[in-house]
């Protein structure tokens, strides 16, 4: 199965996808790790545009097909990037669960954006700006989770449910 996620930067995606990934056996593919790879490595100089969610795409695909449950992490703020990850699934002949990340109190996501250190070396973390100028399309992912108001065990419990339901 491949599981997506997708929220704004600071809703609590990557955290998520990491219980996630303990509790399931799963496998985490971070889309901001990739493209970090790819920038400290010279790979690409200038905007990446597609390159780190591609490279994911290849990544996914490969490991569902043999047998892995994936867990696809990113913005995913457009409907393109939904699909393609949607039509992974579809060649890997597996389905695809898509959970939306929110924070419904905007004063905790601001704070979460903030205060919060990047794990990846060299990877800047975008500003409170940047993510409210953010583009978002609207979705109908299967499950929407608000981590505005549930721990990452509860929202972990929460997508571990829906699976087993």
């Amino acid at each position: 199965m491949l599981i997506v996620l997708g929220g704004l930067p600071g809703t609590g995606k990557t955290t998520l996808a990491r219980a996630l990934a303990r509790r399931l056996g799963a496998l985490h593919l971070r889309i901001d790790t990739i493209e970090q790879m790819l920038k400290s490595a010279a790979v690409l100089k200038d905007e990446l545009g597609p390159a780190g969610y591609l490279v994911a795409y290849a990544l996914a695909e490969e490991n569902l097909r043999l047998g892995a449950r994936v867990i696809a992490d990113s913005v995913n703020s457009i409907g393109i990037t939904r699909e393609a990850w949607r039509a992974v699934a579809a060649r890997a002949g597996v389905p695809a669960f898509e959970v939306e990340l929110r924070c419904s109190d905007p004063l905790l996501h601001r704070q979460r954006v903030e205060t919060r250190a990047a794990d990846i070396p060299g990877h800047r973390l975008p500003r409170w700006a940047d993510v409210v100028a953010r583009p978002w399309e609207p979705w109908s992912a299967d499950l929407v989770v608000d981590t505005g108001n549930l721990s990452i065990e509860a929202a972990c419990d929460a997508v571990i449910a829906q699976l087993e339901g």
